[in-house]
């Protein structure tokens, strides 16, 4: 049996969320009075919740069969405070309880464990007896938090991005235009016929990315041209705002920010008359058209058809109109990500795809709706360098599951968990490439002589 002692050496050696400074945070807190959060509560509980928030909060009974879906808690040694129900405890059953009267240090508390020790992956919703979705309670928490000025301050800059120029990354209208036809021009020179076309009407699809592919990694829009262009597809992309599918403000708890950016992605596709939307590989901004952002604006369903990046792969390849010259040779593992797998079930297509280009494909375990988040998304990786080893510590797991593949390659349908993944990857040293489904399908697609 282990020596209690050393449980509490261990712990101890895990970096302590107490110790950090945010100054979204702090200077949120220090403007607050105990009358102006419990008027915000009340408000938003009263007004922006209804019978779905009470029937969760009357029907948990505490049994915390919750705990071991949560990849935080899993990676913590089991710590109770990490589990989903923890963090419920700890943020929104006490502003129930007290009818909003909490103080500004409860609420600075409560905004930094719903926007960084919580990706509202819904796992955890997969194995309450009764249903609950603590994603949904969390949002709650981080909305109300909005709402009194309390946010993480890298992710409410990057809110702030969107209200100003409509995409995360400050990306200015000349810049991205200027940065498609860069790629275009440097496509041309292994297709000389390529076009990636700009504000073409009535196009069959207009492909829309997520910002940082413009700011960060303008070689995926290549490889977008060249395997729109291969497959002869009818697309187009927009040169006007509304180009850019991401939505960090979904996550900050800013719903009218979330609501305008949802609104300006289907105008311009209206406005273009195309048949549909083609969204890159990036899992939140799926989210945000398919659950949240058009429930906001009231819109049963989105007014133009949407589909993820995989679903278009997946009926390309299974139409022949991309053949593949030779399989990619690396021994290669999928990571599901939440918003596309838990969220939308395209497992059984991503796998589909990954096994028409690769041909080593080694499953993680647990895998497609059961497998565990990559600790980036739902915001988190957006609060920045700050809480960098929140996220390290909080995915020990993900990193286990990744290393007994023995895969070279993780292959990640998603940006942030692309980019989490590569932040794991490094601290638990595990060697291992993350990549794309366009980076390798890319590589292994014939192209036009």
């Amino acid at each position: 049996m282990a020596d209690p002692a050393e449980k509490i050496e261990e712990k101890k050696a895990i970096p302590s969320d107490d110790n950090i400074v945010d100054e979204g945070l702090e200077k949120g807190a220090a403007a607050l009075t105990e009358d102006k959060i419990a008027s915000v509560i009340n408000q938003v509980i009263d007004e922006e919740t209804g019978a779905r928030l009470k029937v969760y909060v009357d029907t948990c009974i505490h049994c915390g069969l919750c705990s071991e879906a949560c990849h935080y808690y899993v990676s913590h040694d089991k710590d109770p405070q990490y589990s989903p129900v923890g963090k419920i405890k700890q943020t929104i059953w006490p502003m129930l309880k007290k009818k909003g009267r909490v103080s500004p240090e409860f609420i600075k508390k409560a905004s930094q464990i719903a926007s960084t020790q919580c990706n509202v992956c819904k796992r955890c919703a997969m194995y309450c007896p009764f249903g609950i979705d603590i994603a949904y309670m969390i949002s709650i928490v981080r909305r109300i938090c909005h709402k009194l000025g309390v946010t993480p301050l890298y992710l409410q800059d990057t809110a702030n991005s969107h209200s100003v120029t409509m995409n995360q990354m400050w990306v200015k209208e000349d810049e991205w235009i200027d940065t498609l036809q860069w790629q275009e021009e440097d496509a041309r020179e292994e297709i000389p016929s390529l076009r990636i076309p700009l504000e073409k009407e009535g196009a069959d699809i207009m492909y829309s990315v997520i910002a940082p592919e413009p700011k960060f990694l303008a070689g995926l829009i290549y490889q977008a041209g060249i395997i729109m262009n291969t497959a002869g597809i009818n697309w187009t992309m927009p040169a006007t705002p509304g180009w850019d599918n991401s939505d960090m403000a979904m996550y900050s708890g800013d719903n009218e920010i979330m609501g305008r950016l949802k609104k300006s992605h289907f105008e311009t596709a209206a406005r273009l008359k195309v048949k549909k939307i083609v969204m890159g590989e990036c899992g939140h901004a799926f989210r945000s058209v398919y659950d949240v952002g058009n429930r906001w604006l009231g819109w049963k369903m989105p007014p133009v058809e949407v589909v993820h990046a995989i679903e278009f792969y997946y009926d390309i390849l299974k139409a022949g109109k991309i053949k593949i010259k030779k399989k990619y040779e690396k021994p290669v593992t999928l990571h599901d990500p939440c918003n596309v797998v838990r969220g939308r079930g395209l497992h059984e297509k991503a796998r589909y795809v990954v096994n028409a280009i690769c041909e080593n494909f080694i499953e993680m375990h647990p895998n497609r709706e059961h497998n565990y988040c990559c600790a980036a998304g739902g915001g988190v990786i957006n609060c920045g360098p700050p809480f960098k080893m929140t996220r390290m510590t909080g995915n020990r797991v993900k990193a286990d599951q990744i290393r007994t593949t023995g895969a070279s390659v993780v292959i990640s349908p998603c940006h942030n968990c692309h980019s989490g993944l590569e932040d794991i990857v490094h601290h638990y040293e595990l060697g291992t490439e993350v990549k794309f489904i366009s980076d390798i399908l890319y590589e292994v697609m014939e192209k036009p002589e």
